[in-house]
């Protein structure tokens, strides 16, 4: 006689990107299982390959592609599967701005975790009287390099800041034409960005430092000193450092 089939739950949840909402239900053993085993590889590819496919067999709502969300939407999914899977806290130790060094017992539950918006972030930045730069945002390879690459990086910080660019360029355009990053090579686009001025530049860069991400902020107090201070923690990775 054959055991029983266990039910699995079915939650709901809202894209921060879209407001568009979709089910999901939690992690099972065997797919944990998968994902330890893929971070244990230290291999980036496989990493890849574990979170995408555990996504895609978590999430029920048909058309949506994992590979096409923007990074905060997959934080923000990982973030509940996990919550709904092991525990709605999170348990950190967070060090004490004032000292620097002291450390303190955190609980964190997700549920009070967002993704938090910048009134003044646009996808559209002006590169002068005429040319509008559109971009689109990191999607699930970035996911992986923010949150579970352990190559080493190699590169620069300032080649793989042009790297990202170069992969978050939509079109550019203008009112009597376009262009679009998909009909370009990746040299050609690293190449455009290198004739942009430093203006133009750091505009680029306030497109990511105001992107939607997962922020949370709480106080805590250092047991030393008596001090309360403000902390925010914002990113996946920081939410199960």
């Amino acid at each position: 006689m054959p055991l029983p089939k266990i039910s699995t739950p079915t939650y709901e949840l809202e894209l921060p990107s879209s407001g568009k909402k979709i089910k999901y239900r939690p992690f099972l053993v065997k797919e944990e299982k998968i994902l330890i085993l893929a971070l244990e590889s230290e291999d980036t590819k496989q990493i890849t390959n574990a979170v995408k496919n555990i996504l895609k067999d978590c999430i029920s709502t048909r058309g949506v592609k994992v590979d096409d969300l923007p990074t905060f939407d997959i934080e923000y999914i990982f973030l509940n599967i996990r919550g709904k899977s092991v525990g709605e806290a999170v348990d950190l130790i967070i060090t004490c701005p004032d000292d620097g060094e002291t450390t303190v017992p955190v609980k964190v539950y997700i549920d009070e975790i967002v993704v938090q918006k910048d009134e003044k972030h646009s996808k559209d930045i002006k590169l002068d009287d005429s040319l509008v730069l559109r971009m689109k945002y990191p999607s699930l390879a970035q996911f992986i390099t923010s949150n579970f690459d352990f190559s080493g990086a190699d590169d620069s910080a300032i080649e793989q800041s042009f790297e990202m660019i170069a992969s978050c360029i939509d079109v550019v355009y203008n009112q009597e034409e376009s262009w679009a990053a998909a009909d370009c090579t990746k040299k050609e686009l690293m190449s455009w960005i290198e004739t942009l001025n430093t203006k133009q530049f750091q505009e680029i860069e306030e497109f990511f430092n105001t992107m939607p991400k997962l922020s949370h902020t709480f106080k805590v107090t250092n047991p030393k000193t008596n001090v309360e201070s403000e902390v925010t923690l914002e990113g996946l990775n920081n939410f199960f450092a």
